[in-house]
């Protein structure tokens, strides 16, 4: 086994014994870090990986929150199979936002247009229907049980949310190791080229973002069992769009690692920021730090933190390795 493999095996073990020694309040931040991680890594498999940005991503995490919790209140449909039919609808709505886009030319700045608008609509569509809160959004009745995906404390929720961050890290390793990676690496570093050499770039870029929208509804799903409360304005306004996508551009953008490295530094800034400042009254700051801290890594490191921590982890464990008596201590040529 490799170093590198030992160490996140470590890593590994330390996460899953913290709940043995931490308490409920940063336990939910570590719930939230897993959280993002995961929805990050479902945007980073549509804009990490084919170029396509999406600037309204909101619009499928809200799908599934919605749609769960509508399905459990009016039918009594448990989440853990609600947030699946949620994740279904949600890849129908961005396979029809993707035909939109692909199949007539819309590229760059034309697809983030596309993609606002439909989570703007929607945000909109969502305030004037009764049946889902309207404006005033919608209260979910805290019923703790495994079946209504509701917990007492923070425990169940951080090893739900751990599972579904390492969910997210295998299905990307396997799209990446896949064909279907290859192509959709190939559309991101020239797409005319792509095509030119045989690909369906029409084909893998709807796969992509069925594949992305269906990963972020899921994510909704437990937002909206975590939380106990939906709004439209939060679930699809632009603020959440926005947070989604800092975590993997902050982290390393079409990186395996990124959305996690980028969650595990902007997630415990802003939660910690923010209970410090409004304890001061300077509500909103927090905000102003975690602008400043993204302006800082897009104009200092555009390719991501996690190329400077693999470079330091690479060092790190090669000086280790040639330290050892009779390791062949010869430089790295």
């Amino acid at each position: 086994m490799s170093r590198k493999a030992l160490l996140l095996a470590a890593l590994f073990a330390v996460l899953m014994l913290l709940p043995l020694v931490l308490g409920n309040y940063v336990l939910g931040i570590f719930v939230m870090i897993y959280f993002w991680a995961y929805v990050g890594q479902s945007w980073n498999v549509l804009t990490g990986y084919t170029g396509h940005i999406s600037l309204g991503h909101a619009l499928y995490l809200g799908i599934g929150a919605y749609a769960t919790t509508y399905l459990a209140q009016h039918f009594g449909l448990t989440p853990w199979i609600g947030m699946f039919v949620g994740g279904a609808l949600a890849a129908v709505i961005g396979l029809f936002v993707g035909f939109l886009g692909f199949r007539f030319g819309m590229r760059g700045v034309y697809f983030v247009i596309l993609t606002i608008a439909f989570a703007e609509i929607t945000r909109l569509v969502v305030s004037h229907i009764e049946a889902l809160g309207s404006f005033t959004g919608i209260f979910l009745d805290f019923k703790p049980s495994l079946r209504n995906f509701q917990f007492r404390g923070n425990v169940p929720y951080y090893y739900i949310s751990f599972g579904f961050m390492l969910a997210s890290l295998a299905a990307v390793r396997l799209i990446e190791r896949s064909r279907l990676g290859r192509f959709m690496v190939a559309i991101r570093e020239d797409e005319e080229a792509a095509q030119a050499l045989g690909v369906n770039t029409f084909r893998y870029n709807m796969l992509a973002i069925a594949i992305s929208a269906f990963m972020t509804a899921l994510a909704g799903a437990f937002y909206a069992n975590y939380i106990f409360y939906l709004h439209p304005n939060t679930m699809f306004g632009m603020a959440t769009s926005i947070d989604l996508i800092l975590r993997p551009i902050v982290g390393g953008l079409g990186t395996l690692f990124g959305p996690i490295l980028g969650s595990f530094i902007l997630t415990p800034l802003s939660e910690i920021s923010r209970a410090y400042f409004a304890k001061g009254g300077l509500e909103g700051l927090h905000l102003i730090l975690y602008g400043i801290l993204a302006i800082l890594v897009v104009l200092f490191m555009p390719r991501g933190i996690i190329v400077y921590v693999n470079r330091g982890l690479d060092r790190l464990l090669h000086t280790r390795g040639a330290d050892r008596p009779g390791a062949g201590g010869g430089e790295r040529k």
